[in-house]
C-alpha cells in the first residue's frame, strides 16, 4: 500500500463518521474519561485509580512547546493555528507546536537535520529503519520511565506494546492507530443498480463471482467495467481475490515485508504456494476475458474514483474500497434511490468454510509512530501530550470538537456523550480537518465510541461505511501482528536481497496476470522462484522465520 494511500485509509478505518444527528443523546453527564481498555491491557493506575505521583506533570498546568517534523514526501505538519484542536489546545492547553517541513524529499532532510545536528523535537515516521538509525546514533528518548506516570498508552496497548522495543528493550516509539480489535476495510463492494438489473444472483463463491462478472460483460459492454481491482500494483483487490482460495489466508502473505507464507514452523516461498498459484491462474483467466479492467496496473486514483462515482463498476474490491464507495453511494442515491453500492461477505471458494475467509489485516501496532529525540527541551512533558492525546480527552476533541457543544462528559464506559446539538456535518468537517493532526491515534477507544451510538440507528439512517464495517469488513479482517518487524535494515545484505526479492516479485506478479493460460501462470512463477532463490531469498526467509517466532512469543506474553 501506498504511504499517500495510508492517509485515506485513516479516514475510514480509524476516522469514520457519525453522519447522522443523534439526537436525543443525554447532556447531563458532567462525568470526566474514564477510559476502557483493550482486552489485553495491563494493571495499570489508569485501571486501578490512585493519588497521582508528586513527579506527574499536568498537561496543561503551563505552557509547553516543541517543534514537529513529518518524515513523509506527501506530508507537512500543518500550521498550529490552522485546525479548532489546535487553536483549543494553544488557548485552553498552552501548548503550541512548530512545523518542520520535509520539503518534498524526507531523505535528503533527515539526513541533512542529522548532520547537522539540528533534529526536531518530535518526528512522525514510520517504524523501522529510520527509527533504528535514529537510535544507535543514541539520538532517541526511551520512553520506560513515563509509562506507568502517564498511563494512556499502557492501558490501551497493554502488552503489545512490548512488540515495539528495540532490540536494547527499550521502548522509543508511540504508536499510531495501535489496537486490540479487529478493524479494516478490505472487501467487495457491489453497484446495486446492476445487481437488480440482473435478478440479485447468488454472489457468495469464485464460481458466482466469476459467472456475475461475465453477465456484466454481456449485459454492459464496454460501458461497464465488470471488475475494478483498485491500483492492482499495490495488490489491492487482486490479493484480496487471493484471500478466496484458502481459510485464513492472509493478505499480508504479499505484503513487502512478508512475501512468505507460513508452513508449520517455517516462513516459506510465496512463489511455490499452491494457493497463490491456483489464485494468479483465476486472476489471469478473469484479466484474459476482460472480466477486470484492462489498466489494473496503471490506472490512476482520479481514474478509479471517477469510474465509481459515475456507477460504471459492477464489483470494486480492494484493501480499503469504503470511502470511495460511501462516497460515491451518497451522490448516486440522491440522482437515483435505487442506485448506489453495497457491500457482501467475502467470496470464497466453492467447498470453504465462508467464516474463515479473511480480506484484509490489522495490527496491534496500527500504521506508524512517534519519537522523541534529544533535542527536546522537555521530552516528558511532551510524552505527557502525546498520553493526553490519545486517551479520551484528546481523541474526542480530535473526532468531535472541544467539549461542549457536541459533547459533553463521559458515560460509565468511557465513551462521550453526545449531546442534542450534535451537528453531524460540523463533525465530518472537524475530522476531515483534524486527519493531518492525528498523529498517535486511538483505534480501541474510537472505534466503539461511534459505533455505540451509529448502532442505534434504523439501517437506513446509519453512516453507510459504519454499517458496512459493523457487518461486515471488522469481522473479516485477520489479525496479523505476528508478521510485523520482518523487514531487515536496507543497507545491509539481507536488506539488498529484500529489494531484489520484491523487484523480482513486482515483475513475475504483473506478468501471471496477463498469461495467456495456466501453463504461463506456472511458468512464470517457476522463474520468479528460480530468480528469488538465486538472489538469496532463501536466506530471507530464514531471516524472516526467526523474526516471526520472535513476534509470536512476545505476543504469547513470552
Amino acid at each position: 500500500m501506498t504511504k499517500a494511500r495510508k492517509t485515506t485509509m485513516l479516514i475510514v478505518s480509524a476516522i469514520l463518521v457519525l453522519a447522522t444527528v443523534l439526537a436525543g443523546c443525554s447532556s447531563d453527564s458532567k462525568n470526566k474519561p474514564s477510559p476502557s481498555p483493550s482486552s489485553n491491557a495491563t494493571n495499570t493506575p489508569s485501571n486501578n485509580p490512585e493519588e497521582p505521583a508528586s513527579d506527574v506533570w499536568e498537561f496543561g498546568s503551563e505552557a509547553l512547546e516543541f517543534s514537529m517534523y513529518g518524515h513523509y514526501s506527501w506530508y507537512d505538519v500543518p500550521a498550529w493555528d490552522s485546525t479548532v484542536a489546535g487553536r483549543w489546545l494553544k488557548e485552553n492547553k498552552k501548548l503550541n507546536i512548530t512545523p518542520i517541513s520535509a520539503g518534498g524529499n524526507p531523505e535528503q532532510k533527515l539526513s541533512t537535520m542529522i548532520a547537522s545536528k539540528s533534529l526536531p523535537d518530535v518526528m512522525w515516521m514510520d517504524r523501522g529503519a529510520d527509527v533504528e538509525r535514529l537510535r544507535e546514533a543514541g539520538q532517541l528518548v526511551a520512553f520506560d520511565d513515563y509509562l506507568d506516570k502517564y498511563p494512556n498508552l499502557k492501558t490501551w496497548m497493554g502488552k503489545d506494546l512490548n512488540l515495539l522495543r528495540s532490540s536494547d528493550g527499550k521502548l522509543y516509539q508511540f504508536p499510531n492507530w495501535y489496537t486490540g480489535r479487529a478493524n479494516g476495510n478490505a472487501g467487495y463492494v457491489i453497484n446495486k443498480k446492476i445487481y437488480d438489473e440482473l435478478g440479485q444472483p447468488k454472489l457468495e463463491t469464485t464460481d458466482d463471482l466469476y459467472n456475475y462478472l461475465v453477465a456484466v460483460k454481456a449485459k454492459y459492454g464496454d460501458t461497464v467495467v465488470p471488475f475494478d481491482p483498485d491500483l492492482a500494483k499495490d495488490s489491492q483487490g487482486l490479493g484480496v481475490l487471493y484471500t478466496a482460495f484458502k481459510e485464513n489466508a492472509s493478505y499480508t502473505h504479499l505484503h513487502a515485508n512478508v512475501r512468505a507464507v507460513p508452513q508449520g514452523d517455517n516462513l516459506t516461498s510465496l512463489f511455490t504456494d499452491p494457493t497463490f498459484r491456483e489464485a494468479q491462474k483465476y486472476i489471469a483467466k478473469l484479466y484474459r476475458e476482460k472480466l477486470i479492467t484492462q489498466d489494473a496496473f496503471t490506472q490512476t486514483r482520479d481514474q478509479i474514483e471517477e469510474r465509481i462515482m459515475q456507477g460504471r463498476v459492477a464489483v470494486y474490491a480492494g484493501a480499503n474500497p469504503t470511502v470511495v464507495a460511501m462516497n460515491a453511494h451518497q451522490e448516486m442515491v440522491k440522482k437515483d434511490p435505487e442506485s448506489g453500492y453495497f457491500m457482501i461477505w467475502p467470496i470464497h471458494k466453492e467447498g470453504l468454510d465462508k467464516n474463515k475467509i479473511f480480506p484484509g489485516t490489522y495490527t496491534a501496532l496500527g500504521w506508524n509512530v512517534n519519537v522523541i529525540t534529544k533535542a527536546a527541551k522537555d521530552p516528558e512533558k511532551i510524552f505527557a501530550f502525546l498520553d493526553w492525546y490519545t486517551g479520551p480527552e484528546g481523541q474526542s476533541l480530535l473526532f468531535f470538537g472541544p467539549e461542549g457543544k457536541n459533547w459533553k462528559g463521559f458515560d460509565s464506559e468511557g465513551h462521550p456523550i453526545f449531546t442534542d446539538d450534535y451537528n453531524a456535518e460540523e463533525v465530518l468537517e472537524l475530522q476531515k480537518a483534524h486527519d493531518p493532526i492525528m498523529w498517535n491515534g486511538n483505534t480501541g477507544f474510537i472505534d466503539p465510541a461511534k459505533m455505540k451510538y451509529e448502532s442505534k440507528l434504523p439501517a437506513h439512517e446509519q453512516n453507510w461505511a459504519a454499517r458496512y464495517q459493523s457487518e461486515i469488513t471488522w469481522p473479516t479482517q485477520s489479525n496479523a501482528t505476528e508478521f510485523i518487524n520482518l523487514v531487515p535494515q536496507p543497507d545491509s545484505e539481507l536488506g539488498i536481497v529484500k529489494q531484489r526479492v520484491d523487484d523480482i516479485y513486482t515483475q513475475a506478479y504483473a506478468q501471471s496476470v496477463m498469461a495467456k493460460d495456466d501453463a504461463e501462470v506456472e511458468s512464470i512463477l517457476d522463474k520468479a522462484e528460480k530468480d528469488a532463490q538465486a538472489a538469496g531469498y532463501g536466506e530471507l526467509l530464514e531471516w524472516r522465520t526467526v523474526e516471526w517466532k520472535k513476534n509470536i512469543e512476545i505476543i504469547a506474553g513470552g
